[in-house]
């Protein structure tokens, strides 16, 4: 077996620090972490560490937090821990090529898709939002590109029909843990052989917004199902429900009654004994865990129970008309 390598770490979000224990709890020397600075989060906008950091400083390790990796102090700064390699988790900051190159063996990438399909920002989430079957991580070798790099390592894992954007997160970060330090323990010896990625099968998973939680029920009810479980637990897809908003927690597609094929797309259709029916362009889509203002998330059934009022039979989805000004 090949000689423990000096890695450095650079990640910032709770996806990241997953590969961090990993390392930690490897035979590879973790002699610094980079993280993004603290940022203000909370009621209070108070300046909070990252899942990463916190994870570094209870283990003593140093912690550096440059705001830009371009200048040539930061340069030196990572030169002088002589690392092998860096891994690169969610770090979140941009490696310019004079960072690329400075470990002797370069710089090591988890990403969380199949590549060459979904790089960039939000990966886990755009899987489960175009309905594919599978999902994975990448080991990937860094290049200036973005996620261009060649593959070092692929791991799988399914995505079915419970699958949500939070149980996915979780899956892959344990799942990149251990890829990563497979990884490592063959950069060396016995070797690892990079595969260039396919031309073919490019896709781009663009950061997730706010805006875009808010359903359109004219669509089909898979697609939606689909984004209510990618949107959870964030951004979370939501819909309005005459002055107030409701947010849509699980749903999956359903059928619609003969009687019921003609009803608008946004229309409350009658519920069954678990699940809020929405009338869409082909089907129903059955909300079965849902979230009302001032209230937590609750199963279909218990919030029918405690509002039932707001759930009337015929009641249509959607932003409110409102009269332009004469």
């Amino acid at each position: 077996m090949s000689q423990p390598l000096r890695v450095i770490f650079a990640g910032t979000p709770d996806f990241a620090a997953a590969s961090l224990q990993a390392l930690l709890e490897s035979r590879h020397q973790v002699v610094g972490v980079y993280t993004q600075p603290d940022r203000a989060a909370g009621r209070g906008r108070k300046l909070t560490a990252s899942p990463v950091k916190q994870l570094a400083e209870s283990h003593d390790l140093p912690v550096h937090q440059p705001a830009s990796l371009r200048t040539p102090e930061a340069r030196a700064e990572l030169a002088s821990l002589e690392a092998d390699v860096m891994v690169v988790v969610a770090y979140g900051l941009i490696l310019p090529r004079a960072i690329l190159d400075t470990p002797r063996l370069g710089c090591l990438n988890v990403h969380a898709s199949l590549l060459p399909r979904w790089r960039g920002a939000a990966p886990i989430q755009r899987a489960i939002e175009a309905g594919d079957t599978q999902s994975g991580v990448t080991l990937m070798q860094m290049d200036a590109g973005l996620d261009t790099g060649d593959m070092l390592l692929t791991r799988r894992t399914p995505i079915t029909a419970a699958t949500t954007g939070g149980s996915l997160h979780d899956s892959l970060a344990a799942l990149g843990g251990e890829a990563l330090i497979e990884t490592l323990d063959r950069l060396v010896e016995p070797g690892i052989t990079p595969t260039p990625q396919p031309e073919a099968g490019v896709t781009y998973a663009a950061k997730l917004s706010k805006a875009e939680a808010e359903l359109n029920f004219d669509a089909p009810a898979t697609s939606l199902a689909a984004r209510v479980r990618a949107f959870n637990p964030w951004p979370v897809a939501w819909c309005q429900l005459g002055d107030e908003r409701l947010r849509l927690w699980l749903a999956e597609p359903g059928t619609l009654a003969a009687h019921e094929s003609d009803v608008a797309p946004g229309t409350l259709l009658k519920p069954d004994q678990d699940a809020l029916r929405i009338a869409c362009r082909d089907s129903a889509l059955r909300v079965t865990r849902a979230q009302l203002p001032g209230g937590k998330p609750l199963s279909a059934a218990e919030l029918m129970r405690a509002r039932a009022e707001r759930f009337t039979v015929g009641t249509l989805l959607g932003t409110p008309h409102r009269e332009t000004p004469a």
